[in-house]
């Protein structure tokens, strides 16, 4: 299996092999709905918090005498049946929102949605970007002659100061390292770019530690 390789022109130079293992393997989808839910829940941060009537600031005396007024026997104003006492069944900001994979399935997340990717023919390789200065516009012109897109992922083999921040000011365009690369972000952008040389990496990372 193999996709199309652009050189840091923006030209098409040729193509590269892919890892059949990675790109080629079975798609499941119960597996990357839930990598996808694990990753958004993980990523949430209640910050929500309703007081209970024993934590509402209030006064504990008593509103009207027991008897002889003709109302209910009222206690403390903190109760919740009253305007500015405690939440029943509130959200609480202590709420453990964590959910957990086994790394088996998480891979098998991973290679499932690229797997999907590329029979879709969403995936290109990029040989380099040569600019000795972050440069926005340099990035730009660049992706004008990309396959286009409304949202893209580039995967870099490693940290890269100048792509990432020539690329930091595009909308819709999210820069990751391949040892960093989940079903999420692959499945939330239209077209995925490949470094070359990331390729390698991601072979290196997911591939390697598959056979131990």
């Amino acid at each position: 299996m193999k996709i199309d390789l652009y050189d840091s022109k923006g030209v098409k130079k040729g193509s590269v092999e892919l890892s059949t293992p990675i790109f080629n393997a079975p798609i499941n989808t119960d597996l990357m709905h839930r990598a996808v839910v694990m990753r958004l829940s993980n990523a949430r941060n209640p910050i929500a918090h309703s007081l209970t009537r024993g934590e509402v600031n209030m006064t504990t005396a008593k509103a009207f005498k027991q008897k002889g007024t003709g109302r209910a026997r009222r206690g403390a104003k903190s109760t919740s049946l009253l305007r500015g006492g405690g939440v029943t069944h509130g959200p609480r900001n202590i709420q453990n929102f964590t959910k957990s994979m086994p790394r088996k399935e998480r891979r098998a997340a991973l290679f499932s949605s690229l797997s999907s990717k590329t029979k879709e023919n969403d995936i290109f390789a990029l040989e380099s970007f040569e600019s000795s200065v972050p440069q926005t516009k340099t990035f730009v012109e660049l992706l004008k002659k990309l396959p286009q897109a409304k949202k893209y992922l580039f995967v870099l083999p490693a940290k890269n100061e100048i792509f990432e921040k020539s690329a930091s000011n595009v909308p819709f365009v999210q820069v990751v390292l391949a040892n960093y690369l989940n079903p999420y972000d692959v499945l939330n952008n239209e077209k995925i770019c490949f470094f070359s040389e990331a390729l390698k990496t991601l072979e290196d990372t997911f591939l390697t530690t598959m056979k131990k």
